[in-house]
């Protein structure tokens, strides 16, 4: 199977939509919070946690987030979409998760880390099953075989 098609396939009900508007819904407000508080949010929390160049990767995590959400909003190569935010979840998560549960324990980390780890499932949930009926995903592979041409 081409990669295009596995990237557009979805048998998955329409109710996904849910789970992509709760996960499109936060990463898209989050992405927009790294511009509008560079201080607290984007590049000084970066810098503050200690991630390389944060002057660079604020503004480029904030991107993702944002071009990533809206993919993942209207169901447009969701799959993909789901991937680049599992990394950067995972990077997330090692960052700022861990050393908390390093250093103040488990049930801190726990509460710290619930919408981390909803992200992080939200978006292994997508990639498997993929967006759903209710998506430009499975609209486009609809209107390949309609006419014919399976062949994404």
């Amino acid at each position: 199977m081409p990669l295009m098609r596995k990237l557009l396939s979805t048998d998955a009900p329409g109710a996904v939509l849910l789970v992509r508007l709760i996960v499109a819904g936060v990463f898209l407000s989050e992405g927009i919070q790294k511009f509008l508080f560079p201080a607290d949010l984007g590049v000084g929390r970066f810098m503050k946690i200690g991630i390389p160049s944060p002057e660079f990767m604020a503004p480029f995590v904030g991107v993702c987030e944002i071009l990533c959400g809206a993919l993942i909003l209207i169901g447009l190569v969701a799959r993909f979409a789901s991937l680049v935010m599992i990394i950067n979840m995972l990077v997330a998560i090692g960052t700022t998760k861990i050393p908390l549960l390093v250093s103040k324990g488990f049930w801190s980390f726990a509460h710290e880390a619930r919408v981390d780890y909803s992200m992080l499932l939200g978006c292994l949930f997508l990639l498997i099953v993929g967006a759903g009926s209710l998506s430009f995903d499975a609209r486009m592979r609809r209107e390949k075989s309609t006419l014919g041409r399976d062949t994404l």
